[in-house]
């Protein structure tokens, strides 16, 4: 078994991470870091787990708390995994980041969207960016691996086959998504709290959302990007636009391009969050209009799954020389 730490596995994305490595046949969760929960019961935090972990307790991360472990997750906010992922890469252990530090190719475009100077930028060089169904062959030869965020996976998957195939002018993206709740983590907020979200849908993170870059480094292409919270617990919805360069078939484009996706299922139908809840799927679809001159596509995914723990085991998998579905599926649970 392939001994397994995650950091952050207190959080949403660590309890779906601890779900799908439950009955994942060679990851085996071996260390679970989580700070403000470090003692506590894996089944009291995560009651749904409580069964699938018996006596796990979630530890707090220090000096050899790494050692003898083949793989590591980690789940935490931006800014964390520069200040340890030198020491991680050092003892050659495998790598799959979800922070936003690696993400972006150099220093300077982290500095501009994050707001502040990159604590290791000699290691920028050293990590895949995590999206297996654009950059498959590099992950695989990765030792560390920068997980895409939740919605520039969603944007990316539905517009690189179109940018590629010259279907739409690079200057003319907009990508409108809206996230489910769970997207902004488990931390207490007040504007995440039920009587602000119930019943409410809105926008936020106008013109300067960071996952904007990513999106512009992996389309080289500008994007106006609008984020929005709709009152859900998971799932993200992307329906994105551009001008068209002539009459096309962009349906038809990203079919063959994901023909042999095992995680993307391209089809006429307007896909719903629901289809892809729990899951690692993505659903596709796109049109022409004649009218307006513009190509729609729209992309649904699961923000935990296939944008955040779903992907990570993903890469992971690729990584570590296993079938890349492994402890994955494309079914949501559904009503």
């Amino acid at each position: 078994m392939i001994r397994t730490a995650i950091l952050g596995a207190s959080g949403y994305v660590g309890g779906e991470l601890l779900r799908l490595l439950a009955a994942h046949p060679e990851l085996a969760p071996a260390k679970l870091f989580g700070e403000s929960k470090a003692g506590q019961p894996v089944g009291l935090v995560h009651p749904h787990l409580a069964a699938a972990f018996p006596g796990a307790v979630f530890e707090k991360f220090g000096e050899g708390s790494l050692d003898g472990i083949d793989l590591v997750f980690a789940a935490l906010p931006h800014g964390h995994s520069q200040r340890i992922a030198a020491s991680i890469l050092e003892k050659g252990i495998a790598f799959v980041d979800l922070g936003a530090d690696f993400r972006l190719n150099d220093a300077e475009t982290y500095e501009r969207w994050y707001g502040h100077a990159h604590e290791a930028p000699e290691l920028l060089g050293r990590f895949i960016y995590g999206i297996p169904e654009l950059n498959r062959d590099a992950i695989k030869a990765a030792k560390a691996v920068a997980a895409a965020g939740c919605y520039a996976t969603a944007a990316i998957l539905a517009l690189k086959p179109l940018v590629d195939e010259g279907l739409v002018k690079p200057g003319s993206l907009i990508v409108d998504a809206a996230s489910g709740v769970s997207g902004a983590g488990r931390e207490a907020k007040e504007s995440t709290g039920f009587s602000n979200v119930d019943g409410s849908f809105s926008a936020y993170g106008l013109l300067n959302h960071r996952h904007t870059a990513e999106m512009e480094m992996a389309l080289e292409a500008r994007v106006l990007f609008t984020p929005h919270l709709v009152p859900m617990t998971r799932g993200i919805l992307a329906t994105c636009y551009g001008e068209a360069m002539g009459p096309c078939d962009p349906l038809d484009v990203l079919g063959n391009a994901y023909a042999d996706e095992p995680f993307v299922f391209v089809s006429p139908e307007p896909p719903a969050t629901k289809w892809v809840s729990g899951s690692n799927g993505v659903r596709l679809t796109a049109r022409y209009d004649e009218r307006t001159g513009r190509v729609l596509a729209l992309s649904a995914i699961d923000n935990l799954g296939k944008g955040a723990a779903g992907q990570m085991i993903q890469c992971a998998n690729l990584m570590l020389g296993l079938d890349e579905t492994v402890g994955l599926n494309t079914i949501g649970v559904y009503p």
